[in-house]
């Protein structure tokens, strides 16, 4: 299982590396998470420099791709080297945006018929691409999902774990990560912005 985080020059670190972190958490054999990148390394909006685990070509193979957010987005959807690299599909892929990385989603034609969650800064821009942004931290529809708000990156991972492993497995990870002494609470509330947009076979998992 290959889950790939996709980052760019001036990401933001908390929408990439919160759900890195969460994701890494699951210790299933063949459990694997990367970030990956249009060049070797990216240097984060805060000047942290990240080298990548795989190329954006390799990323669009995975099994799960997340992408990422950053000061830059509006460039690279202008940008028709990177853009051309993003073959994603959610017949055969869970995608997931965080904040602006739905502009990415929006300009690859994924969001054309779904609402979409994403930061106060980036909302006009999807919306002036024809995606409804709703008022809300997470939302998705089948193998797409969008969050907004970085803190909302947690939503992204744990919605990945529940698919790919069940929401026990998801409550376990969130639970691993969240402030002692507010772990329940922590988890309870991951866990309904997600219940209602999992299918019937993650719940009993």
């Amino acid at each position: 299982m290959h889950i790939s985080i996709l980052n760019f020059d001036a990401f933001n670190e908390l929408d990439s590396l919160i759900a890195l972190g969460i994701l890494n958490r699951i210790q299933t054999p063949g459990w694997r998470v990367t970030i990956a990148s249009p060049t070797p390394q990216v240097t984060s909006m805060n000047g942290v420099t990240m080298h990548r685990h795989v190329s954006l070509t390799e990323a669009s193979q995975a099994d799960a791709v997340i992408v990422g957010s950053g000061m830059k987005t509006r460039d690279i959807v202008q940008d028709p080297e990177i853009m051309s690299q993003l073959q994603l599909d959610p017949t055969r892929q869970l995608i997931g945006a965080q904040c602006s990385g739905a502009l990415i989603l929006a300009r690859l034609g994924l969001l054309s018929e779904i609402p979409a969650c994403t930061d106060l800064t980036t909302k006009p821009w999807v919306q002036e691409a024809g995606v409804e942004v709703l008022n809300q931290p997470f939302y998705a529809k089948g193998n797409i999902a969008t969050a907004g708000g970085c803190l909302a990156s947690q939503y992204l991972a744990i919605w990945l774990i529940a698919r790919l492993e069940g929401v026990q497995a998801a409550k376990d990870a969130m639970h691993y990560v969240a402030p002692v002494g507010e772990k329940d609470t922590y988890v309870q509330r991951a866990v309904n912005n997600i219940a209602g947009y999992l299918p019937e076979a993650c719940i009993s998992n």
